[in-house]
């Protein structure tokens, strides 16, 4: 349904976010909304990269999650050989930051809610959060600005760029005149063929609202 599943990793040292390091990834191999099969994917590229170009290695990995993502984890770094320590973040029903989980077996490390390392916790899930959303949103708006403009006879990939560079997104093409879109690159009549193509009723229209809550923002890793 073109809903650009995504995944995202973030990087803290020595308790400070490490924006250089943060990385973000679309989902290549999984059909649907698997969660675990996403993590797996991601943590394969990410290892399997880190190992080629022997880059620096963290010294804990927390997921996003409770035992299903750690074991998932613990799986891929085990097929590539490396042995670094897995911890979970996982939350409550109200998708607030509960407990971390660590050890093998997997147990609850006592943690009080007003301590430095809990709050550490919740900053990471919520940096992580923040910054696989704000991905993921901008996937979908490219993915729902290309597709409102495909079909449309003389706007090839390279105007419809232009379009982009210049607007940012339709609802700042709606309200430009025709001149104006002209202006940003494309022939006189492909402009009037824009306009008139956005201000009909798109067949995808009525199903965008409800899409855009169910999309699944995977947020596998961060180190």
């Amino acid at each position: 349904m073109g809903t650009s599943p995504v995944s995202a990793m973030v990087v803290f040292i020595d308790g400070k976010p490490s924006k250089k390091d943060y990385r973000k990834y679309k989902i290549k191999t999984v059909v649907g909304a698997d969660d675990y099969a996403s993590m797996r994917e991601v943590m394969t590229r990410r290892y399997s990269r880190a190992l080629k170009e022997e880059t620096a290695l963290p010294d804990l990995i927390a997921m996003d999650g409770g035992a299903g993502q750690v074991n998932i984890a613990k799986e891929v770094l085990r097929e590539l050989g490396l042995a670094i320590p897995v911890a979970g973040m996982q939350k409550n029903d109200k998708h607030q930051t509960s407990e971390l989980l660590f050890g093998d077996p997997l147990e609850v490390v006592p943690l009080s809610r007003q301590s430095q390392e809990f709050f550490l916790l919740t900053r990471i899930q919520d940096e992580v959060h923040r910054f696989a959303i704000t991905f993921h949103r901008q996937l979908r708006g490219k993915n729902t600005f290309s597709s409102k403009l495909d079909g449309i006879v003389g706007l090839g990939p390279k105007r419809k760029q232009k379009l982009l560079t210049t607007f940012k997104n339709l609802k700042a093409i709606e309200e430009a005149t025709v001149q104006e879109v002209a202006e940003a690159g494309v022939p006189y009549e492909v402009a009037e063929r824009v306009k008139n193509t956005l201000s009909a009723p798109h067949k995808s229209d009525e199903n965008c609202e409800s899409i855009k809550d169910n999309v699944p923002l995977l947020k596998s890793e961060k180190s």
